[in-house]
């Protein structure tokens, strides 16, 4: 090898190693943060295949378990790590006593009892994996959880659907419309954003309460159909990265707005489109103040986070099944983002790129 390769592989080692380096990092802390975020997820889970003793007791394993038993007799007794002679076995706790206590063996229940010295108190219980599934079983026959999802559903639905409508239109007129003083309005629309919700709350039901709407879904769905800042914002940055030569070829061919519209826009938009859907889907399905004040006194009505504090009211003992419950809930939200998380990742990164 020359002295100029030498020279030149000395030069291409750091560097490679540098990158390595750097690639480590990266994903090893990556993956740090995606373990901190799935610490209350795998809590979840847990908690939620727990028996509803195993809270209260002392020495309790962290994961799903109950307290391996041993029948003699027709009874059951616990079983328990006990060293015998030097030698740890696990043995079933038949009768107790202060200084001396009677074992039999299970393995060995011919050998008869075996006596121990000590404190029977001391030792440590043997627990085995026992995941309880029934929980969940158990929760969906508690309340009316086809109820409950079914409201939620349709809530999410209805509104996900007006707001991305509404947020579409408006945002076509601001991204192609030659309006008077329409940075103006944009702005001004923006405002509303940071408008906090307590200042509007009060005026706003006292207004529902006067037309008669307080008690029915009508509250919550209408103002869907008006469109958000948010919303709008999002749609407008993707709309203005769509060329204007696609409109003017449509116009060419004879199209009107709201042709140029359904045809054109909207079928360029789908990842911006999927983005603001989801984040309204999301909002609704986990929205709790505006049906709570809004539905009060109909429990018919309710959407499932105000049932699931039903719930926990009359299970605030049970907090696997509290857990279970929860679950439960955020099933559908998590199949709706595994399946459109592509798009939902397109679009969020699409719609803040201004062309």
């Amino acid at each position: 090898m020359t002295r100029q390769e030498t020279s030149q592989y000395r030069r291409v080692l750091p560097r490679k190693v540098r990158e390595l380096i750097n690639s480590i990092s990266i994903t090893g802390l990556a993956l740090a943060v995606l373990f901190l975020f799935l610490i209350p997820m795998v809590y979840g889970v847990v908690t939620s295949l727990k028996t509803d003793s195993q809270f209260s007791k002392i020495g309790a394993p962290w994961w799903p378990a109950s307290e391996r038993q041993f029948t003699y007799e027709g009874k059951n007794y616990d079983i328990y790590p006990v060293s015998i002679e030097g030698e740890i076995r696990e043995l079933a706790l038949v009768k107790k006593g202060r200084e001396f206590s009677s074992f039999i063996d299970p393995e060995n229940v011919g050998a008869g009892l075996i006596e121990w010295q000590g404190q029977w108190r001391q030792l440590e219980r043997t627990w085995v994996f026992d995941a309880q599934w029934n929980n969940f079983s158990k929760t969906w026959n508690a309340i009316n959880f086809p109820r409950l999802l079914r409201n939620t559903a349709m809530y999410a639905g209805i509104t996900t659907f007006g707001a991305v409508f509404s947020a579409s239109l408006v945002a076509y007129g601001f991204a192609r419309f030659r309006i008077p003083k329409k940075n103006v309005l944009f702005m001004l629309m923006l405002s509303t954003v940071i408008l906090p919700g307590a200042v509007t709350l009060i005026p706003t039901y006292f207004i529902f309460l006067k037309i008669g709407w307080v008690g029915t879904w009508l509250p919550l769905i209408v103002p869907a159909f008006f469109s958000w800042g948010t919303n709008v914002f999002l749609m407008r940055q993707f709309f203005m990265s769509i060329p204007r030569e696609l409109d003017e070829a449509a116009m060419i061919d004879g199209a009107g707005p709201f042709r140029v519209f359904f045809s054109i826009i909207l079928p360029q938009s789908m990842p911006a489109l999927t983005a603001v859907a989801l984040f309204h889907f999301f909002y609704a399905w986990n929205d709790f103040f505006g049906p709570l004040i809004y539905l009060a006194g109909h429990s018919e009505k309710f959407p499932i986070t105000v049932g699931l504090t039903a719930f926990n009211n009359l299970y605030s003992q049970s907090t696997n099944l509290i857990q279970a419950a929860s679950l439960i809930s955020a099933v559908i939200p998590i199949i709706v983002f595994f399946f459109a998380q592509r798009v939902f990742m397109q679009g969020v990164v699409i719609t803040g790129v201004e062309k």
